[in-house]
């Protein structure tokens, strides 16, 4: 089995050590880097399957760098947030992180949520969309492709999901007409059990509804079920 490799982009010297010791005593692979140039330089020249990264460092931060991990590969990311700050979490699963950890944080805590992320990111030969008998759903003139995991409007443009969209917005396709609970559609999502307060769930659902809502005549894809969840609305052709 491949030994999983985390990315700690940290500019706090005393917390990237810390970090780097638990994750080495999980026995994983770690490579370290202080800022933006020092993550690229890394992801250029190995394989990364999870980065674990700090929002606010020096040049470019952490929400800027997202936006660029997101549009040159797929790996899992995790945010590490202020305690307080719960603009800063929002404003990163709006942009594409799997999850995100308040400082300072539980080691124990930290592990689980890193080795969730890490089965789903490296289980691309086990994984059940992998053994699917389709490529794709088509619904409402929209496409999902699950090969590319990438979501084509009406036109043909592309837009690759991030993967908790993809997990979402996949899981909706297999269940058409089908309530899901918040809590359901985290585990899909992220692995993880939905606790009080956590709006995973419903920044997600808002990302991929800003795609269908850029056009006029697609109708409802996603509805709010108050009290329940959401349900998938859209209509599944046969393929």
């Amino acid at each position: 089995m491949q030994t999983p490799q985390i990315l700690i982009v940290e500019d706090e010297q005393v917390t990237r050590n810390t970090l780097k010791s638990i994750f080495e005593a999980e026995g994983y692979n770690v490579f370290e880097a202080s800022d933006g140039d020092e993550m690229h330089q890394v992801l250029s020249n190995h394989h990364v399957h999870l980065v674990i990264m700090d929002i606010n460092l020096p040049g470019k931060n952490g929400l800027l760098l997202a936006r660029e991990l997101r549009e040159q590969g797929d790996m899992a990311l995790m945010f590490l947030t202020g305690r307080d700050n719960e603009v800063d979490k929002i404003l990163g699963l709006e942009i594409g992180a799997d999850d995100y950890i308040t400082k300072p944080f539980n080691p124990r805590e930290l592990t689980i949520r890193a080795r969730n992320l890490l089965t789903r990111a490296m289980s691309s030969v086990n994984d059940s969309e992998e053994k699917r008998n389709v490529d794709v759903y088509v619904f409402n003139g929209w496409t999902l492709d699950i090969n590319s995991r990438s979501l084509i409007n009406p036109e043909g443009e592309t837009f690759k999901l991030p993967r908790s969209e993809f997990r979402a917005l996949l899981h909706f396709c297999e269940n058409p007409g089908k309530i899901q609970t918040r809590a359901e559609l985290l585990k899909k999502m992220t692995g993880r059990e939905l606790k009080p307060h956590d709006r995973t769930v419903d920044v997600t659902i808002r990302r991929i509804r800003k795609h269908f809502e850029s056009h006029n005549d697609t109708p409802e894809i996603i509805a709010t079920i108050h009290g329940e969840g959401y349900r998938f609305c859209g209509e599944i052709e046969e393929q």
